[in-house]
């Protein structure tokens, strides 16, 4: 079982800049690849980003490659999801998973274990 928490949500300008975190029980944390979603409202769940359990690999969605930069911290176990000249159509609740499994790395039903979400707010 992992329980997740995020934390660094907020409201901030167009141009501006976030970092979101997200923390996780469990001692297999660097087992786990990770992943951040996001749901604006009126809008379907969608793919942000990903990193693998060892955290040589990323992937992004194109709405957000180079833009956004995700990392972790396996001692600390923590992720986390630097988010850079926000737009306001990167304004949505955004979610953190983890899961074991190796395939899926950037499908939301791939994921067994989800945080409880932070809001992103940016205005225009």
């Amino acid at each position: 079982q992992v329980q997740l928490v995020e934390s660094g949500g907020g409201l901030v300008q167009a141009g501006g800049s976030l970092r979101l975190s997200c923390a996780a029980s469990g001692r297999t944390f660097n087992s786990y690849k990770m992943g951040w979603f996001r749901r604006a409202p009126g809008k379907e769940r969608e793919f942000v980003a990903a990193i693998s359990w060892s955290g040589g690999s990323t992937f992004y969605a194109d709405s957000v490659k180079g833009r956004f930069t995700m990392s972790r911290d396996n001692a600390k176990n923590t992720v986390y999801l630097q988010m850079n000249s926000l737009k306001p159509e990167d304004t949505a609740v955004y979610y953190c998973a983890a899961d074991s499994r190796l395939r899926g790395i950037i499908i939301a039903s791939a994921y067994d274990y989800w945080g409880q979400g932070t809001q992103v707010t940016v205005s225009s």
